[in-house]
């Protein structure tokens, strides 16, 4: 994100990471990513480390209950205390995530995963009312943006890893991916009150404006995703979104950052965002004997577009500011909807 969160205290930071033993000296914001706040914190003994705080929703949340979790998951009450109902379980969640990407890392080399806590092992913890730290190795290197086109080399390493990951066997923290967008009641609420005006901020009556006018093409791409909704196959591990943005070239090789989506679902979920040509699915299939489907790649393709939307009406629909942050997910939100309604993929 571009802005810092206005609703957290960046004092806070430097005392909670003493929980990893880490006496902080300094402290810089990154304005990198989007939907979670970044800092690089300094430690007295000069190393440094890629912090992470998670927005945690505040209302209540309508996921099924997790199920239970293995041996050396963070526990309650301790780790998730004084959070409210709908933060409690997305901090369950998250931390399932995270817990998957440390057990990957011990076997696949690529996986940047956050570092446990000195009190108990915990790899992540909550930080004032909505947000939950974590806390990973600083690692020097390059990523791109989502938009870039990676030359053939770079998308052939990613594939490559993407194989590797595919062919690992779950974790017993792995979370499920359903297939349905997450984010698809929300935005069906939001096409149905249409008719009222929208308070959140700035941008809220012009989000319901333009959702008003996308309203007819919104409702004939759901219809199109259900229709080719299907068994799918068997699944396996996916990271989720291992776009450019998530691909971290690091002394010649590529890494992969962000393991916040990571689940069982099946190959396409992570192969849309990677593969351009048939040699690139021809290299997939040649290196794990599954052929990806292309109905699959375009379902997921079309997925991501309809979960954008519903978040960027969702941050309209909630209260905002007029920052650059929220200037972002307009341009995001507009770009998603005329994509759609030229029947392309999603524009961000």
């Amino acid at each position: 994100m571009r802005d810092k969160p206005a609703d957290l205290d960046e004092s806070l930071l430097a005392p909670a990471l003493e929980a990893w033993g880490i006496k902080a000296v300094g402290l810089a914001h990154a304005p990198v990513g989007f939907g979670d706040h970044h800092w690089i914190a300094t430690g007295a003994d000069g190393r440094r480390w890629f912090l992470t705080a998670a927005t945690l929703p505040s209302a209540p949340h309508t996921a099924p209950p997790p199920s239970p979790a293995p041996d050396g998951l963070l526990q309650e009450p301790r780790a998730a205390g004084g959070l409210d109902e709908g933060a409690r379980v997305a901090f369950g969640e998250l931390g399932r995530a995270l817990e998957t990407a440390a057990a990957l890392s011990a076997t696949l080399k690529f996986v940047v995963a956050p570092v446990p806590d000195l009190d108990g092992g915990a790899l992540l913890r909550p930080l004032a009312a909505r947000y939950a730290l974590s806390v990973f190795p600083f690692v020097d290197g390059v990523t791109g943006g989502f938009d870039d086109e990676p030359a053939e080399h770079d998308r052939a390493q990613v594939i490559d890893l993407l194989a590797e990951l595919h062919g690992t066997s779950p974790p017993p923290s792995t979370p499920s991916r359903p297939l349905q967008p997450a984010g698809r009641a929300a935005l069906e609420r939001a096409l149905a009150e249409t008719g009222r005006p929208w308070t959140g901020g700035p941008y809220a009556e012009r989000a319901r404006a333009l959702l008003d006018r996308h309203a007819g093409t919104l409702h004939a791409r759901l219809r199109d995703f259900d229709r080719g909704c299907r068994d799918l196959g068997p699944p396996v591990v996916t990271h989720g979104e291992p776009h450019p943005g998530n691909v971290l070239r690091h002394e010649g090789r590529c890494l992969l950052i962000d393991w916040d989506t990571v689940g069982l679902a099946v190959p396409e979920r992570d192969l849309w965002l990677v593969a351009r040509t048939p040699g690139d699915l021809a290299r997939y299939a040649a290196a794990t004997g599954r052929t990806p489907d292309p109905a699959a790649l375009a379902l997921y393709r079309l997925r991501w577009s309809l979960d954008d939307v519903a978040q960027y009406v969702a941050l309209f629909r909630a209260p905002h500011g007029n920052t650059r942050d929220a200037e972002l997910s307009w341009h995001f939100l507009t770009r998603t909807l005329d994509g759609l309604a030229a029947g392309g993929p999603s524009a961000r």
